[in-house]
């Protein structure tokens, strides 16, 4: 299995961070395909905790060459930031970290807008992290977007600022009384970080389909979850990119046939962030069994929030598979459960007196389906030292290889914990 990609099968937060870390120790490349800094991995090693945004998390193994790909959207702020806070923890990046020319990048005008877009929709907000990905990406599609290739080179940045600014300043006037931005503010700030990135710039697309092409150990790290992708996730309750499988390859520029393996991460339960429908959402007396999200570790790394949190439904991960073509599954944070004497799965829903068991394509049918729920007996004791499978109590067995039959996908790693050695391997990914 030369080339794997990391996909979410939920909503994000599935814990894709750790298993793209795991995977990276005997990884050779890791590719960065798509989404912003409204991505969010937290890696923890030997007790220091690590946030990622933008770069790849396995650029914590120094053998490993990381890519931010063109189907990105870049901050170039938020990047410079985290770059030089990974230096100061005494990482080196110059020459392992690539950024792809054909990124677009985030200006102020899109945070600017993301926010007042989401204040102005009121009810209908979506719950946004307000870091101008939306807006980026929609000027990318509008075809006036910048792309790191034009900050990097001062002279075709003044060019398409001159051009874009006024219409981006007539927008925040017009329709949302806002005052306009300074050309010379916005052109020397982003002048100075493309001075301060250009080293990092190079050709990762070729270099990435070469490694492919030679069989190298090549890792795509996606971004978000299934669930959030622009076309078939639970729209307009989404990002605005393609955090499917195939939406990975298309924003690494890497050829579908190229990859090998398709893991979808997942929670034993469910959680999202932000607003949207979430069936199996627990009720007020169920939330009093589970632990709060502080002690389950379900703040978000990237906004703060607290992730709403839900049984494990398994309607929503076979959507996933379905798909990502996954081709095994991840699955995490099984040690949140410890504490439960019983654990339900919501295995189809029930939607004008009948039965389904995928999710349909409407929010309002999701937010109206009746979830069908089995109850399986927990273990009711800790797995946090547990160190292979066949020692896991036998419940815990039993209820994922329940989940795996239910979405028809095999297991291939299990997560008992955030450290690194909390983690079981059932299959061997990179061979």
């Amino acid at each position: 299995m030369p080339s794997i990609i990391v996909v979410g099968a939920q909503w994000g937060d599935e814990g894709k961070g750790k298993v793209v870390d795991l995977l990276a120790e005997r990884a050779e490349h890791i590719v960065r395909a798509q989404g912003g800094n409204n991505a969010g991995h937290t890696i923890i090693v030997k007790g220091e905790e690590f946030r990622f945004h933008l770069i790849p998390s396995g650029v914590l193994y120094p053998n490993v060459q990381s890519y931010i790909m063109g189907g990105t959207v870049i901050d170039p702020k938020v990047l410079l930031e985290e770059i030089q806070g990974l230096e100061s923890k005494g990482l080196v990046l110059k020459g392992r970290l690539h950024l792809s020319p054909y990124a677009h990048v985030i200006f102020p005008y899109h945070r600017v807008l993301d926010t007042l877009s989401e204040k102005r929709k009121g009810a209908h907000a979506i719950g946004t992290t307000g870091r101008g990905i939306g807006p980026c990406y929609t000027d990318k599609a509008s075809r006036i977007g910048i792309r790191i290739c034009e900050l990097i080179d001062p002279a075709l940045l003044e060019k398409k600022l001159r051009y874009i600014l006024p219409l981006k300043n007539e927008e925040l006037q017009a329709i949302y009384q806002h005052s306009s931005l300074d050309f010379d503010a916005v052109f020397n700030e982003y002048s100075a970080y493309g001075e301060l990135l250009a080293s990092f710039v190079g050709e990762p697309e070729r270099i990435v389909s070469k490694a492919c092409k030679e069989d190298c150990k090549v890792l795509f790290e996606g971004a978000h979850g299934t669930l959030l992708d622009t076309t078939f996730g639970t729209y307009p309750y989404v990002t605005s990119s393609s955090t499917i499988s195939s939406g990975v390859s298309c924003g690494a520029g890497i050829g579908a046939s190229k990859i090998s393996h398709t893991i979808g991460v997942v929670k034993a339960y469910t959680t999202r962030v932000g607003a949207g429908p979430l069936p199996s959402a627990l009720t007020e007396q169920e939330k009093g069994f589970f632990l709060n999200n502080a002690e389950a570790r379900e703040v978000g790394t990237t906004t703060g929030r607290n992730r709403r949190m839900g049984w494990f439904d398994a309607c929503l991960v076979r959507h996933a598979a379905c798909l990502n073509g996954m081709d095994s599954l991840a699955l995490m944070k099984l040690d949140v459960l410890d504490s439960l004497r019983e654990i339900k799965i919501c295995v189809s829903y029930r939607l004008r007196g009948k039965r389904i068991d995928f999710p349909p394509p409407t929010i309002e049918d999701l937010d109206r389906v009746e979830p069908i729920y089995e109850t399986m007996p927990g273990w009711n004791c800790s797995t946090k030292d547990i160190s292979a499978y066949d020692t896991l109590p036998k419940e815990a067995k039993a209820y994922v290889k329940r989940l795996c039959e239910l979405v028809e996908t095999p297991l291939s790693l299990l997560s008992l914990g955030p450290e690194r050695e909390r983690t079981l391997f059932i299959q061997e990914l990179f061979i």
